[in-house]
């Protein structure tokens, strides 16, 4: 089989983690199938290194004015600053011509405004990284735009959310080549810990947590942490904090970006989760420990999240 040929576009002041974290899930893939599937090149606008937000530079591969090269897939990395930043018409030129010669396309975190000024997101589900979604929603109205997503694929075309969210796009694309065992790997190998699903928030569970600020929220989600076998009702946990139930549902998705059930299911998954890696017991056993009725809820709820099964995740992860 032959080498598949992936170009990233670094503009100056790229978020150097939408280049390396992608090569680093394509690098990885190539050992863990024990062949050179993929082979990653850096495509910048001029010949001069590539001054990443951080400060680090990279030298890039290709120029976009290089002979055309028969890339297989095109990404195209963020900047925390693009849309300060005027985009040049050759790069847009360049990208759109580009994007009818791969087999997909897409882009990591705000690269997606590339895509957009180039015109080839429009009647596309696409996102891109939270903080920048209304700007790109104001100027983009044709984009059918997801922000709350980690990374959307539509047809050829696949766009992230910001900075680590181009590794579970490229875990994706990992998936889609060389199967999920080799994506499970890879994803181990890089202590990513798992291959988040697209349609999952980009806010996780434990940081939307952090978000809330008034008291009763904080002691309800402190009790949900430590009593995931315990009733956990909207109407159980509203009762402990003293608040009505229609009024705790409402204070709690406002603070938490979440319903309060939702939440319980996301806290037991993440638990049923680590459990599942760190340890022995027996998966009908961590099931009734973080509240769920069986191992057959458990199961139904850990697929629907993570994409996989508790044994499946577990034979991938576990020690």
């Amino acid at each position: 089989m032959s080498t598949h040929r992936i170009a990233i576009v670094a503009m100056q002041g790229v978020q150097l983690l939408d280049v390396i974290g992608p090569s680093d899930v394509f690098a990885e893939a190539n050992r863990q199938s024990g062949r050179d599937h993929y082979s990653v090149e850096v495509v910048s606008t001029s010949g001069n290194p590539i001054r990443g937000s951080s400060g680090l530079a990279l030298i890039p591969d290709h120029l976009i004015d290089d002979e055309p090269c028969d890339f297989d897939t095109l990404l195209v990395a963020g900047d925390p600053l693009i849309q300060e930043r005027p985009l040049p018409e050759a790069l847009l030129l360049w990208v759109k011509r580009m994007s009818e010669r791969t087999s997909r396309f897409g882009s990591v975190c705000s690269g997606a405004f590339v895509l957009g000024e180039a015109g080839l997101l429009d009647g596309k589900r696409a996102t891109t990284h939270w903080s920048q979604a209304a700007e790109f929603a104001k100027r983009f109205p044709d984009v059918k735009l997801e922000p709350n997503r980690i990374f959307t694929k539509d047809g050829n075309v696949w766009t992230s959310a910001g900075v680590t969210a181009g590794i579970d796009l490229a875990l994706a694309i990992v998936e889609q080549d060389l199967g999920l065992e080799i994506a499970l790997k890879v994803a181990r190998e890089l202590v990513v810990f798992l291959k988040r699903p697209g349609g999952q928030t980009q806010f996780s569970t434990l940081l939307a947590g952090q978000v809330a600020q008034k008291t009763p929220i904080r002691v309800a989600q402190d009790f949900i942490a430590d009593n995931l076998a315990a009733d956990l009702t909207v109407g159980a946990v509203a009762n402990r904090v003293g608040m009505s139930e229609r009024n705790f549902s409402r204070q709690f998705k406002q603070e938490v970006g979440m319903t309060p059930a939702d939440y319980v299911e996301s806290m037991r998954l993440e638990a049923g989760r680590r459990l599942a890696e760190d340890t022995r017991i027996p998966l009908k056993k961590i099931a009734t420990d973080i509240g769920f009725n069986d191992d057959v809820a458990f199961r139904r709820s850990f697929s629907r999240r993570f994409g996989t099964s508790p044994a499946a995740y577990r034979r991938s992860f576990g020690t």
